[in-house]
């Protein structure tokens, strides 16, 4: 079932997504080389414990998990993208790190990513597959406008991605949320124009390009959370929430 917000309750969802916003933001800032993965992983449990918040990640157990999450955050780094459990690992100089976070304030959950790269040894082509996956994002978020489809968000991000020469997976990609993390409907990152349903004011969606520099297949390690993908090639993430109104798309993942 897709339930329509109304502009109040977009606005609590907004203070919510300022909040996740201030924690990337935070913690992208905290990666550094020689940083733990696990060091960040409890600095976001005690941002998320100061503001009363309640983590969409910790005792998730969906269908294509191994067990509950016992995290608040998903750190994935260079060839794993999406679900990275934190594991004992430190960073390096150069490793692509996706951060994915989503919490509930006040019974409304707001979720974004980003994927910075740590230190300053940045290969070219990592850089342009970052910022592929930003355009693709401001792409999709420009699509999502009142009378269109959810094709032509996916249209959108897809096009973006077949520009830059990357492949697309389909099997996950940006969802419904609000009350819950996950709602309908399914936003994958590759459509066709004018397809699916008619996006109406009070819809909220995360839209998250995602992809890699090679092949779109996907493994999942032994943790059974995280994916990576198949040919070992680095990916990045790029993840806000966003509302459709009257007057166009909301980003609702801002400081």
């Amino acid at each position: 079932m897709i339930e329509l917000k109304t502009a109040k309750e977009i606005d609590k969802m907004a203070v919510t997504g300022q909040f996740v916003a201030h924690v990337l933001a935070t913690l992208a800032d905290s990666a550094e080389p020689g940083v733990n993965l696990m060091q960040l992983e409890h600095q976001a449990r005690a941002m998320v414990a100061d503001r009363g918040a309640t983590s969409c990640y910790w005792d998730y157990s969906p269908s294509f998990g191994r067990g509950p999450f016992r995290n608040v955050i998903c750190l994935s780094v260079n060839d794993a993208v999406l679900h990275g459990l934190p594991w004992d690992y430190v960073l390096h100089s150069g490793d692509l790190l996706k951060l994915d976070f989503a919490v509930s304030i006040d019974g409304w959950v707001a979720d974004s990513a980003r994927t910075v790269v740590v230190g300053d040894s940045a290969d070219a082509a990592d850089t342009a597959l970052i910022e592929s996956t930003r355009r693709a994002l401001a792409a999709g978020i420009a699509a999502a406008v009142p009378g269109g489809h959810l094709g032509d968000i996916s249209a959108a991000i897809g096009e973006v991605a077949a520009a830059a020469g990357y492949a697309v997976n389909t099997e996950f990609g940006g969802h419904g949320l609000g009350r819950t993390m996950h709602e309908d409907p399914h936003v994958p990152n590759r459509g066709k124009k004018g397809r699916g349903m008619v996006l109406r004011p009070g819809l909220t969606l995360a839209l998250e390009p995602w992809w890699g520099r090679g092949t779109n297949r996907l493994t999942i390690d032994p943790d059974g959370w995280t994916l990576r993908s198949a040919d070992g090639s680095n990916t990045a993430h790029s993840e806000h929430t966003i509302a459709i109104t009257e007057h166009g798309p909301r980003v609702l993942t801002t400081t």
